[in-house]
């Protein structure tokens, strides 16, 4: 049985600007998993930055308040709403509200370095 406690796991700031903390990794850990799974955190007031993936995404969202932008479109979203983000779409998520923004990344097939693109954020 593998349990992991989510403050055993490290945190690092991702290439998007958010903590993020790896629970499950296939590459990491005994798994067969086509999957990855992260806890990620985006303080108050601030935004990811601009990003696309090739493969597909879901982000669950636990606590706060948020904007999630996708390909040029943009919902509020809040805990409780898991939102799907295809393969190779522009995204990014913005804290709107007064704590930080927390949720979980499942990435399938598993996140790879080698398979996101960021790009620079908007200025003004």
């Amino acid at each position: 049985m593998l349990i992991r406690k989510l403050t055993d796991c490290e945190e690092f700031t991702a290439g998007d600007g958010t903590r993020l903390r790896e629970l499950l990794h296939p590459d990491k850990q005994p798994l067969s998993l086509r999957y990855s799974l992260a806890h990620a955190v985006v303080p108050v007031g601030q935004t990811s930055t601009p990003h696309a993936l090739k493969t597909s995404e879901v982000y669950y969202i636990l606590s706060g308040q948020g904007e999630m932008s996708i390909a040029q479109e943009t919902q509020a979203v809040e805990p409780g709403d898991a939102i799907y983000i295809p393969p190779d779409a522009v995204q990014f998520i913005r804290n709107s509200g007064t704590v930080p923004l927390v949720f979980l990344c499942i990435v399938d097939p598993a996140w790879q370095q080698a398979d996101e693109t960021v790009y620079e954020p908007k200025k003004g």
